[in-house]
């Protein structure tokens, strides 16, 4: 089971910080991420990190502003949103992509996060 939060509101130019904790096992090569949806729009992916080799991918639109952390000892994934425009307002997700596996098949509950310019 995955549990967001962080999510709220904020100003264009602030900056929140998502979390997603885990409860179960998060095996070494599996991998956590995050994705959004906004309203009238597909969801698309932010962020995501192995969590053995920490290798950490972000998506362009993004890319600078964003970054994603983990902290395997609380089995935690973070995004660390700063710079944060109108256009970032989405539903915030948090996913798990077993080892192996080419999908993301456990989804957190979501976040919403708005930004007002």
């Amino acid at each position: 089971q995955l549990q967001a939060s962080g999510g709220g509101l904020v100003q264009a130019g602030g900056s929140l910080r998502l979390s997603c904790a885990a409860t179960g096992t998060i095996y070494s090569g599996d991998t956590m991420g995050w994705f959004r949806q906004a309203p009238g729009k597909e969801r698309e992916f932010v962020a995501e990190v192995t969590w053995r080799n920490y290798k950490r991918t972000i998506a362009d639109s993004v890319k600078g502003r964003f970054t994603i952390s983990r902290d395997a000892a609380k089995n935690t994934v973070y995004l660390q949103m700063n710079n944060l425009r109108s256009e970032d307002t989405a539903v915030y997700f948090c996913a798990h992509k077993p080892t192996g596996s080419g999908d993301f098949g456990l989804w957190g509950q979501g976040t919403q996060v708005t930004v007002s310019s």
